[in-house]
C-alpha cells in the first residue's frame, strides 16, 4: 500500500513551504488567492488529508518556532520577545520561548530540546559563553537561525546577525550630555570585556577623547542593584563626576533610587542617560532620558526577516544593524522640561 500522502508532500507539489500549506488549511487570510487555489489542487492531486485531531495534539498544526531569550527578567528583551512572537502568530506560526538566563549550559540544552521538537527556525538572542561550535547541529539540520543584538557565532553568512548600532547610541549620550554644559562624564555597567559593553563604551570614549576629556568607567554586571550601588559610590567618594551614562536602562533606573538616598538630585546636581529606552523610562521619577532602540519594531522585523526566509528561502543580510536616537528627558535635561528626541 503506498504512503499515506503528508503535508510536506503537498508543499512540494505545490512549491510552496510547509508553513504556507499549514496557513491554506486553517483557512487563514494571510495566503494570497493565487496561492490558495495552488495548494489547494495539490491537496486534490495527491489526495491529502487533513487529519484535524491529530494536528491538534501536535499544537494546533502550524510550525513551531523556537525563540530563545538570554534574559527575560529584563524588561528589554521581554518587550523584543513579546513582539517578536506576536508577529510569529500573524503568520501562521506557534513559538516556543526559552529563557536561558545567560547560562550557556540552560542554552545548549534549550536549543537540542527544541531541535527534537522539529522547530521551523530559531530566532536567538544568545548568552555569551559555551562552546564555539553551539550552532553547529542547528547548521547540519539546515534549520534557520538568526542571531539578535548579540553574536556569538561569526559565520554570519550562514547565521545571520541582526542588531542596533550601539555605538552610535554611546556617541549620541556623550553629545548631548555636552550640550548641557557638563564635560566630566562616566560610563557605568556592563562587563568589561563584552562585545555589548564595548560598542556602548566606544562612542563614549571616541567623544570624550576628541574633547580632551577624562574618561571614568565601572563595571559589572548590569543591574538595577548595580546601578544603587555605583551611585552612591560616585555621591560620596566622585563629587567631580557630573553626569553618568548607563549601559542599560536596569542601571540608570537604579542609579536613580541610589541618588535619592543622598543629596545629589538627578536632572540638576547630576545628570543621567540609559540605554535602551524601555517603557519605565517614561514613567520614572525624574522621566529618564534614555537611547531609544526601537524594540517593538525590531522585533517585529526580527520574526518578519525569519518568516521570510521560510517562506522564500531567502537567507537575511549577513549583518545588519538599524539606528539609535536618543530621547532627552528629566534625568538630563531638568525638571521643568518636556521630552524631546534626536
Amino acid at each position: 500500500m503506498d504512503k499515506r500522502p503528508t503535508i510536506n508532500d503537498v508543499a512540494k507539489h505545490a512549491g510552496v513551504s510547509k508553513s504556507t500549506v499549514s496557513l491554506v488549511l486553517q483557512k487563514s487570510p494571510l495566503v494570497k488567492n493565487k496561492t490558495r487555489k495552488a495548494v489547494e489542487a495539490s491537496i486534490k492531486a495527491i489526495n491529502y488529508v487533513y487529519n484535524r485531531s491529530a494536528a491538534r495534539l501536535r499544537g494546533t498544526g502550524t510550525d513551531l518556532i523556537g525563540l530563545i531569550v538570554n534574559d527575560l527578567r529584563n524588561p528589554f528583551f521581554t518587550e523584543f520577545a513579546i513582539s517578536a512572537q506576536m508577529t510569529f502568530s500573524k503568520h501562521g506560526y506557534v513559538t516556543v520561548i526559552a529563557n536561558t538566563d545567560e547560562n550557556p549550559e540552560t542554552q545548549k540544552q534549550v536549543i537540542a530540546s527544541m531541535m527534537e521538537h522539529d522547530v521551523s527556525a530559531f530566532l536567538i538572542s544568545p548568552c555569551y559563553g559555551g562552546e564555539d561550535s553551539l550552532f553547529d547541529n542547528v547548521l547540519r539540520s539546515q534549520i534557520p537561525l538568526m542571531q539578535v543584538m548579540r553574536r556569538v557565532d561569526v559565520r554570519t553568512d550562514l547565521l545571520p546577525f541582526f542588531s542596533m548600532d550601539y555605538t552610535n547610541g554611546g556617541r549620541l549620550a556623550a553629545e548631548h550630555l555636552l550640550s548641557c554644559g557638563v564635560t566630566n562624564i562616566a560610563f557605568v555597567g556592563g562587563v568589561e570585556d563584552g562585545p555589548i559593553t564595548q560598542e556602548r563604551i566606544f562612542g563614549y570614549n571616541k567623544v570624550m577623547k576628541q574633547h580632551g576629556l577624562p574618561i571614568t568607567t565601572f563595571y559589572g554586571r548590569a543591574t538595577r542593584q548595580m546601578g544603587r550601588e555605583i551611585a552612591q559610590t560616585i555621591a560620596s567618594s566622585y563629587p567631580k563626576i557630573e553626569a553618568v551614562i548607563c549601559f542599560n536602562d536596569l542601571v540608570a533606573l537604579g542609579m536613580l533610587s541610589g541618588f535619592a538616598k543622598t543629596e545629589r538630585k538627578v536632572g540638576q546636581d547630576i545628570l543621567l542617560v540609559g540605554f535602551d529606552d524601555i517603557k519605565e523610562c517614561e514613567d520614572a521619577f525624574p522621566s529618564l532620558s534614555s537611547i531609544h532602540c526601537g524594540i517593538t519594531s525590531f522585533g517585529k522585523k526580527s520574526a518578519e526577516m525569519i518568516v521570510n526566509w521560510l517562506e522564500t528561502g531567502e537567507r537575511p543580510t549577513p549583518s545588519e544593524r538599524v539606528p539609535v536616537t536618543l530621547v532627552a528627558r528629566q534625568s538630563s535635561l531638568g525638571p521643568d522640561h518636556s521630552f524631546s528626541s534626536s
